[in-house]
């Protein structure tokens, strides 16, 4: 078995290829259509099963590994899949029909391995076990117990819903903190270009007047002669600066955690990433808790889906409690992390025997909180934005025209 794992991880990864075919099907009609393959005759014998006569079949283009797999990718294919399993399609034809409808080639070769895999005898969970990359422990476990329990389409619709819910969330959060970031930083670019390209003719032409230049005129010269002599070198430390952060966090998880911590400082962001986190907390240990899988692995599980270290620590905190014999409610309380509406909903849940659906309560709760959040965060900045923008751009034409005023007025 061990020497039939190595030998199946040692292949080569499978060449595939995108062919278009045009063919006459069931009474006379004219048909055409694309399909992935490794050669010719492979997408001609498929074809043929499908009782079409091929006329012609050319190749449209190789399919390598580019393009990287994202998380929406994942989802769509987990939502495809429990389609065709509810239909009563067969596994290894479902996951033919899904790699055919895809566009993205990293996704349908990912797709064809797995095939490869479940051809050769390979339960579907295991076959996704040979991509962690892709498939997060909670995907791979529930679609183990579907398969245990001979309801892989319910598990693989669980899968979906969350995987839906959890990228609809990420989306509202990112929109939270790039809106905002993204307007200052054009803001700030408009201003260094009028400070490097149009204060410097306004310059030259003050120096002919002779006359001393109002105090915010002589600031804003001297940021131009800064900006011109500084600009380059500023870019480079900003970017050297953002990709080092970055490098830590990724590296580091003393400084991981630090750095969360600090975002959940933050005024109203933070607030935004607190209930984000106890969303995706909640969420994804409803859906491993319906799905029959143990609290303690559940928690395991869900630690890792929050999304934030500080939170991800607490979560590991509360598995410990709970692992010793502590109900969860208790657990969370001990954190001094999880809002105390939170740990009331999930305290009645245990009582009642209906931890899972009160888990989804508190879900659905805390992300319609984000939701409200992020509409508030979106309508308070618009007028903070017009306004620094108006003092970072208005004040360096103001003080651009200040002089040609005073002369005015003088003459």
């Amino acid at each position: 078995m061990a020497t039939r794992t190595k030998r199946r991880r040692q292949t080569p990864a499978i060449k595939l290829v995108r062919w278009k075919w045009i063919g006459k099907g069931p009474q006379d009609r004219t048909l055409s259509g694309e399909m992935i393959g490794r050669t010719k005759a492979e997408v001609a014998a498929e074809l043929t099963k499908q009782n079409i006569v091929i006329q012609r079949i050319r190749k449209k283009g190789s399919l390598g590994s580019s393009g990287s797999i994202k998380a929406a990718d994942i989802m769509v294919f987990a939502r495809q899949m429990a389609t065709m399993i509810r239909a009563g399609i067969p596994l290894l034809q479902a996951l033919q029909v899904v790699a055919e409808s895809l566009k993205k080639p990293a996704m349908v070769a990912l797709i064809q391995h797995m095939m490869s895999d479940v051809s050769s005898g390979s339960s579907f969970s295991d076959a996704l076990r040979r991509h962690p990359k892709h498939f997060d422990r909670l995907f791979i476990n529930l679609v183990s117990a579907g398969e245990q329990a001979g309801a892989l389409d319910s598990m693989l619709d669980r899968v979906a819903t969350y995987k839906e819910k959890v990228e609809s969330l990420k989306s509202r959060v990112k929109k939270a903190l790039w809106y905002p970031t993204a307007v200052m930083a054009i803001g700030v670019s408009v201003t260094m270009i009028l400070l490097i390209k149009v204060v410097p003719e306004f310059e030259s032409m003050f120096q002919s007047f002779g006359a001393e230049l109002p105090a915010l005129t002589q600031m804003t010269v001297n940021l131009s002669e800064l900006a011109q002599r500084y600009w380059l070198a500023a870019l480079v430390g900003l970017v050297a600066a953002v990709l080092l952060l970055k490098a830590s966090v990724k590296r580091s998880a003393k400084v991981a955690y630090h750095m969360h911590a600090l975002l959940l400082r933050l005024p109203i962001i933070g607030d935004i990433l607190h209930k984000s986190a106890v969303a995706r907390f909640s969420r994804t240990l409803a859906t491993t808790f319906a799905s029959g899988v143990p609290l303690v692995e559940g928690l395991d599980t869900a630690a890792g889906a929050t999304g934030n270290k500080v939170y991800e620590r607490a979560v590991v905190q509360a598995r410990q409690d709970v692992a010793t014999g502590q109900q969860l409610h208790f657990a969370m309380r001990m954190t001094n992390r999880f809002p105390a509406l939170a740990v009331q909903m999930v305290s009645i849940g245990e009582e009642a025997g209906s931890l899972d659906a009160m888990l989804n309560r508190v879900a659905d709760y805390y992300e319609e909180e984000v939701d409200n959040k992020v509409d508030a965060l979106t309508s308070l900045m618009e007028p903070v934005i017009i306004v620094v923008l108006g003092v970072l751009v208005g004040g360096v034409v103001v003080s651009m025209y200040l002089p040609i005023f005073n002369l005015g007025s003088a003459l």
